[in-house]
């Protein structure tokens, strides 16, 4: 067993079933495939998840400390998946730099999608280049925009999307549990570092020398755009710096919420 300080009941490994894209219809396939990955690590998780799933594989990823390692997991298998990331345009000088450098150490190219520019221009114009601060309407309005729409055209025919959450961020994402089954896009999702905790995380980019934004020896812990993210305190939870001055609900821009 793969045990990084998470208390989660898990099944013995077994064979999942012979599937093909068409009998992905529902979560109780992903169940299968759950207890078939669960006493992996998760680069095995990866590979089995490409050994059994036919068709396309996306990895979205958002330059996080998981999507760090999970990148350099994939390059080290050399595996056929997909890397993408949405470019809010809003992002930190300090994320580009990590984009560019992580290209460099690995050579390979993580394909950018961006906003549909019709829809940001007509955002703007409607709230304000800060309209995000006025309301959680006008924020969750500039995350679809700006993150969720472009996402989901990047995914639009894959077969399985890699994320990188990990169940001890939040309550909303323990729920998410290692496999699923998103039924507003027709496709397995799969959290490879489910769980592992934070901890675990920065052990293992330490000792594997995976580079990492540089603003986390600076407090960021959860880095997104630059508008909605600050430092955290000590002790604090590293989703608290995301959208802070929102009082109530989850810390999440709507990738991640079941539609």
């Amino acid at each position: 067993m793969f045990d990084h300080g998470i208390d989660l009941e898990r099944a013995e490994p077994e064979s999942p079933p012979n599937l093909t894209p068409g009998d992905y219809s529902g979560a109780a396939h992903a169940d299968d495939f759950a207890r078939a990955l669960a006493a992996l690590s998760p680069q095995q998780r990866m590979v089995r998840l490409r050994r059994e799933v036919p068709g396309r594989i996306v990895f979205a990823h958002g330059f996080g400390v998981e999507g760090q390692l999970l990148f350099h997991w994939i390059c080290g298998q050399d595996l056929d998946i997909e890397v993408v990331t949405v470019d809010t345009g809003r992002l930190f000088p300090e994320t580009y730099e990590l984009w560019a450098l992580t290209e460099a150490r690995y050579g390979r190219r993580i394909r950018a999608i961006y906003p549909e520019r019709v829809a940001l221009e007509a955002l703007v114009a409607r709230d304000g280049i800060h309209g995000l601060y006025e309301s959680k309407a006008a924020r969750a309005a500039c995350c679809d925009v700006r993150k969720g729409r472009p996402l989901d055209r990047a995914l639009a025919g894959a077969a399985a999307w890699i994320a990188g959450l990990r169940a001890d961020q939040t309550e909303m994402r323990r729920a998410g549990r290692l496999i699923g089954f998103d039924d507003a896009r027709g496709l397995l999702k799969i959290n490879p570092l489910y769980d592992w905790t934070r901890a675990a995380v920065l052990a293992e980019v330490t000792a594997l020398e995976v580079p990492i934004n540089a603003l986390h020896a600076r407090g960021f812990a959860s880095i997104g755009c630059a508008p909605c993210t600050r430092a955290v305190g000590p002790g604090e939870p590293e989703r608290n710096g995301r959208w802070w001055w929102e009082q109530g609900g989850s810390r999440e821009c709507g990738l991640h919420v079941k539609r």
